[in-house]
């Protein structure tokens, strides 16, 4: 028996999977409230126009959030997030930091099989995995500290590549 053969991952997200508001873990300027933001990079350097971008992650107290579904808009952090970039490939979350060492990442893109996953490390954190890789590929997964929160670019293939996680 042959398999159905394989299908890439975009560039169709913003039918069906637009969520108003998907970037809006907590509301800017509510106690806590940081700006991650940062652009999705091709292999050559320049930005993708047409990425989705998750985050999964702890909130202020380190506590993984289990309200069910998503995309509460009545107050309650589900730690989740997902927007599509810019026509210039840049995303934007409003959250909070988590007392957790890394926030957790998923990109779709166009020419992708499969979703790839990630990690956002805050700066001054780390962990086993993290402390692992060389330097190089270290600084590839910890995030810039700016006036307003944190940027983090992602960088599908090439010079400075994000570190991507396999699961089996």
């Amino acid at each position: 028996m042959r398999g159905t053969p394989g299908q890439t991952v975009g560039p169709f997200f913003r039918y069906g999977l637009e969520v108003e508001g998907g970037g809006l873990l907590v509301s800017p300027g509510s106690p806590g409230a940081i700006r991650l933001s940062g652009t999705v990079y091709d292999g050559s350097g320049a930005a993708i126009p047409d990425a989705l971008v998750e985050i999964w992650q702890a909130d202020g107290a380190g506590v993984i959030p289990t309200a069910e579904g998503s995309f509460h808009r009545d107050g309650t952090f589900t730690g989740f997030g997902r927007v599509h970039v810019t026509d210039a490939g840049e995303y934007e979350f409003w959250t909070v930091l988590p007392d957790a060492d890394f926030i957790a990442v998923i990109v779709f893109a166009r020419g992708l099989m499969d979703r790839l996953h990630s990690r956002i490390y805050l700066p001054g954190r780390s962990d086993a995995f993290l402390e692992s890789l060389d330097p190089a590929e270290r600084a590839t997964l910890v995030a810039i500290e700016t006036g307003d929160g944190l940027r983090h670019d992602l960088r599908l293939q090439g010079e400075n590549e994000t570190v991507f996680l396999a699961y089996p």
